[in-house]
């Protein structure tokens, strides 16, 4: 950010503003790195084109984070970590949350370029953010997961919101939609072997050799109780444990 401030010109940002604003940096490196190694992202604050001070900010990783992580692994998903901090800072949160592959450094732009090589490599991508730097790569991605304590923007962007500010959300929320997907596979295999054996007996197929022939009063019941097994399957939803 640049701005004027009691007339004196002042930069607060990183260290690619203070080169594009030619402002030397080389006196705080070294303390940027131990900060950014911390997990810290280091700003950089000049005044009329000098190097006037270093703010360090943090924003904690929360208990369930690495949690969340290693339920995402186990159900077999890979973790990729998308972040604008510097490599160092990315990199020390990354291994404080047990996520192998981190992309550093990288604008909204740059976020939407990965999610698209992902995908274009083969890969079905969920993308999970909640601030207005996400809801590019959100749109992008085939599943977008925003978190509920986040911007609005972001919030509309998503397919999914999450009601809670936790990354456990986001497991609980694909245990949920496979569930889902298992149930919705179980009604149509069983609807269509009802159907394949339901159709041919009402329609006489038995009565030459059995003298067996269906009531069109049974034979609607019949088709009635095939929606209701249905309806009953899709239920077992309510009961599906997702944590």
């Amino acid at each position: 950010a640049a701005g004027v401030v009691e007339g004196a010109a002042i930069l607060v940002g990183n260290e690619g503003l203070m080169a594009d604003y030619a402002v030397p940096s080389e006196m705080f490196l070294a303390q940027a790195e131990q900060l950014a190694g911390a997990g810290k992202t280091p700003v950089y604050v000049a005044i009329n084109g000098k190097p006037a001070g270093l703010i360090a900010v943090a924003d904690p990783v929360k208990a369930t984070s690495r949690e969340a992580i290693r339920q995402l692994k186990q159900l077999g998903l890979a973790v990729v970590m998308l972040s604008g901090d510097h490599e160092r800072t990315a990199q020390a949160v990354a291994r404080e949350v047990g996520v192998d592959r981190v992309v550093a450094g990288v604008l909204p732009e740059g976020k939407v370029a990965e999610i698209r090589r992902l995908r274009e490599a083969g890969q079905v991508v969920a993308m999970v953010g909640d601030g207005i730097n996400d809801a590019p790569a959100l749109t992008q991605a085939d599943v977008g997961m925003a978190i509920g304590t986040g911007t609005d923007i972001a919030i509309e962007a998503s397919d999914v919101t999450l009601m809670r500010g936790d990354l456990q959300g986001v497991a609980s929320a694909i245990r949920l939609a496979r569930k889902t997907m298992l149930v919705m596979k179980q009604n149509l295999f069983w609807a269509f072997i009802y159907n394949v054996v339901g159709i041919p007996v009402a329609a006489g197929a038995l009565y030459p050799f059995t003298g067996l022939m269906l009531s069109p009063v049974l034979a609607s019941a019949a088709m009635a109780f095939s929606s209701v097994s249905v309806v009953m399957n899709s239920l077992r939803l309510r009961r599906a444990s997702i944590v």
